[in-house]
């Protein structure tokens, strides 16, 4: 009904624009007759023509609904770093945009969910790969290969388009070193810290579509952290894949309740209004366990500090590793089991999470047993200057960065093949393997060739 009644967007032929089918031949054609200011107007009737896409989502979203345009968004005063004229509609004017749409733009109208966004892990994305040396020494030196004009192309192309980076403006406009990505964690020269975009993509933001999987599995997947393998592989994931395309999922924040879906999505678990709890963008308050540094430690830290650190000092920071529940990890998974029991009986929750604790307890005893070897060694001098041309290193870095998250994020997702096939059991080889170098080397005082 709010579509009927608001939406007042005219073809030229006069006909109602049909719903988004993916037909935007007669975009270019949109004549708009509401209630936008002139110059909203005419930068939607201008871009019809010259990015028909845009405009085709931005019609059917709910920004459109309710008479937010293009100028509401990307207007910026003169003095934000981010300004320019670069529309011919506005040359020579008193009007500044941005390509960039900061944070900070968004909390005028939604101040909640980008606090929240900012108490969460997902703010620290991009600061905390800024901030590791060993992360900015593997993309430009290693993978690089110290390329006087090449290097940035693995941070690029491959880390940044899920982290974010820390976007770089030159004469108005960013460059292609810092963007374009989706990243989540995406710094803004006006200081804001996020990117709505990367769950719900521009310029239509969808609701349904940062509820569905597809929302995170753009990130959230490969040897390291295969969330959406992993979903797949779990009995949730059976039935999304079974029958998710006729579940609802437009409901609105704290009404998305089970009977509009048969089985949670990763909205559901993480951010979801159900029950008693209230929906947040804190994507970290419900969980217990950081399952992926080299050893897993309970979420005690509180709120994420690396956004409001920046923001505050323009200090660049790793952020808070422990970050979760303000009232720590028995609260956050108190509140992750309130979900569970939205759909299973009590005794089927507390028994599941038991055990998948215990299977990330029993990854901690292979990692410590693997990084006191890497520690003696490297106070022993035995091992190479170059890491990564370490055998004992890089047997380190497997069982913890890809045998030992799979196998943790695995068991407390449900995803048998990946707690045990993908993770334990790769991960004994890996401590094996280990163990025989460790015991080669300190025997002989030596470095293998």
């Amino acid at each position: 009904m709010l579509k009927k009644s608001v939406l007042t967007i005219l073809a030229t032929s006069g006909l109602l624009i049909a719903a988004n089918i993916g037909d935007i031949s007669n975009v270019k054609t949109l004549k708009v007759d509401r209630d936008l200011s002139e110059l909203g107007k005419s930068c939607v009737e201008c871009h019809a023509k010259t990015s028909p896409g845009h405009v085709n989502d931005w019609k059917e979203s709910r920004h459109g609904h309710v008479g937010v345009s293009c100028i509401d968004c990307h207007s910026v005063k003169k003095d934000n770093p981010m300004a320019g004229q670069n529309c011919d509609g506005i040359k020579g004017t008193d009007t500044y945009i941005s390509v960039l749409v900061s944070p900070k733009t968004c909390a005028r109208c939604h101040p909640n969910e980008v606090e929240e966004f900012h108490q969460s892990g997902h703010a620290r994305a991009a600061l905390q790969v800024r901030a590791k040396g060993g992360m900015q020494a593997l993309m430009h030196q290693f993978e690089g290969r110290n390329h006087p004009d090449l290097k940035d192309s693995p941070e690029a192309t491959g880390c940044m388009q899920c982290h974010g980076s820390i976007i770089e403006v030159k004469d108005g406009r960013p460059t292609a070193e810092t963007w374009p990505n989706y990243g989540i964690g995406n710094v803004y020269p006006d200081g804001g810290v996020g990117n709505c975009k990367s769950c719900h993509s521009g310029h239509k933001f969808s609701i349904e579509e940062a509820r569905k999987p597809a929302a995170c599995a753009s990130c959230h997947l490969g040897p390291d952290h295969p969330d959406i393998e992993i979903y797949n592989n779990s009995m949730h994931g059976h039935i999304f894949n079974a029958e998710g395309n006729e579940w609802k999922y437009d409901s609105a924040p704290d009404a998305w309740e089970p009977g509009d879906y048969r089985a949670p999505t990763c909205a559901t678990c993480h951010m979801s209004g159900i029950g008693n709890l209230k929906s947040t963008h804190n994507v970290s308050k419900r969980l217990k366990w950081n399952i992926w540094a080299p050893i897993s430690k309970l979420r005690d830290g509180g709120y994420e500090t690396a956004a409001t650190d920046y923001m505050e000092s323009g200090k660049i920071t790793k952020g808070n590793a422990l970050a979760g529940h303000p009232e720590g990890s028995k609260a956050g998974r108190a509140e992750m089991e309130q979900v569970c029991k939205s759909c299973h009986v009590s005794t089927h929750t507390k028994n599941f999470f038991k055990m998948a604790d215990k299977h990330v307890e029993l990854y901690n005893t292979y990692a410590k047993d693997a990084k006191k070897m890497i520690d003696e060694l490297t106070e022993k001098g035995l091992m190479k200057k170059d890491k990564w041309s370490d055998k004992a290193f890089k047997t380190w870095y497997h069982l913890w960065h890809h045998q030992g998250r799979r196998m943790r994020q695995g068991a407390l997702m449900g995803a048998p093949d990946y707690a045990h096939w993908h993770g334990v059991f790769e991960l004994q080889q890996d401590i094996r393997e280990l163990e025989a170098i460790y015991k080669k080397r300190i025997e002989t005082g030596k470095i293998e060739e």
